[in-house]
């Protein structure tokens, strides 16, 4: 019974510590964000500060929930070193609790933080990352002859029709490329020879062709039409739109086998999303290895000195932890390495070389 208290009271001072530096990181986040949109949009009229507050809002999970392994292990870090600065740590392992006991509730704890966070958290990131771009859409949209999008980044869709096929152009895309704003679109006949130019706000996928909104159309030998509506002819589906447009970090944990099964039969490139895939299952253990690292760079007493090396040690490899991910996962994007090698290289790496350090410093 006393050893189920104890490690109750481990896993709760883990909680709070992992707990407080998400809040933190969440909280900076938050206000970092905020004040970056409350800048663009200083110049557009009857926007009020609590739109602004909702839209960023809505955008910070999404973020924070790339950093949330850095969380983990400097939650991991900071309950270790309290444990270790109040003598707790030294009792526990006079009463003969070894490493492996005190730590290993702090393990099972981040296995049920990544569970959450893969079920739970990544599809309420998305769908308020989603959430987000409709409210930037009606901030942005008060502009007023201008664009009702505003990205920093642009997409691109080929089509083919009976009469030949269009080039689209969008500077930003809502619910995964079904809306598009900022659109250019290229009209080529069957032979391709250029036919004319539409520019529009705003483009609708609706059923056998795009809607475009407030459109002026250029076509070689004839003045400038509009602005209108006018429809572009579209053999594509919601689905294969959603395909090209959609990266693998806005889709929900729970879309992404259909999105694996649906590119694989059309023969696109499903790479990307079986990494985010075996990425997101491989989570819980990843935040586990965390535990591992966090433990390793943290027991140290405080009375033998070299705590603040050991500290940044661990931020250090938590740092080059990440960098290997990026580089991993760029491997298996361009068919060098396969998805789940990808997603479980971090794991093993970070976990072993946790688990290799407790080994060397407990067991000798």
């Amino acid at each position: 019974m006393t050893a189920g208290t104890l490690q109750r009271y481990f896993a709760m001072r883990f909680v709070g510590a992992v707990a407080a530096v998400f809040a933190f990181v969440f909280v900076l986040v938050a206000m970092i964000d905020y004040i970056e949109l409350m800048r663009r949009t200083a110049g557009v009229p009857n926007v009020s500060a609590l739109l602004v507050a909702q839209t960023s809002f809505f955008r910070v999970p999404q973020i924070t929930e790339r950093i949330m392994p850095f969380a983990v292990l400097i939650g991991g870090m900071v309950c270790y070193l309290s444990l270790s600065r109040r003598l707790e740590l030294v009792v526990a392992r006079a009463a003969g609790v070894s490493v492996w006991q005190f730590i290993a509730p702090a393990v099972f704890v981040a296995l049920v933080f990544g569970v959450l966070a893969t079920v739970v958290y990544n599809p309420l990131s998305a769908t308020l990352d989603e959430q987000a771009k409709r409210l930037e859409t009606r901030i942005f949209g008060e502009k007023g002859g201008g664009s009702q999008f505003t990205s920093g980044g642009t997409f691109w869709l080929s089509q083919r029709t009976k009469d030949g096929h269009s080039i689209l152009n969008a500077t930003t895309s809502l619910q995964q490329g079904v809306m598009l704003g900022g659109v250019t679109a290229l009209r080529f006949n069957a032979e391709g020879q250029f036919r004319e130019r539409i520019e529009a706000t705003r483009a609708d996928l609706e059923t056998g062709h795009w809607r475009l909104q407030d459109a002026r159309v250029y076509a070689i030998g004839n003045p400038p039409q509009g602005p209108g509506e006018y429809l572009l002819e579209t053999s594509l589906t919601p689905e294969q739109v959603r395909e090209s447009f959609a990266t693998p970090e806005t889709v929900p944990f729970w879309n992404l086998p259909g999105y694996i099964e649906r590119a694989e039969r059309t023969g696109s490139a499903s790479a990307a999303y079986r990494v985010q895939y075996y990425k997101l299952l491989a989570r819980p253990f990843l935040l586990a290895s965390m535990v591992f690292l966090a433990a390793a760079v943290s027991l140290r007493f405080h009375r033998f000195g070299g705590v603040q090396k050991m500290v940044l040690i661990g931020v250090l490899a938590g740092f080059l932890l990440y960098v290997m991910s990026k580089v991993v996962d760029d491997m298996s994007k361009a068919d060098l390495l396969h998805p789940l090698a990808a997603a479980l290289l971090p794991v093993l790496v970070g976990g072993l070389t946790g688990f290799v350090s407790l080994l060397y410093q407990e067991d000798g």
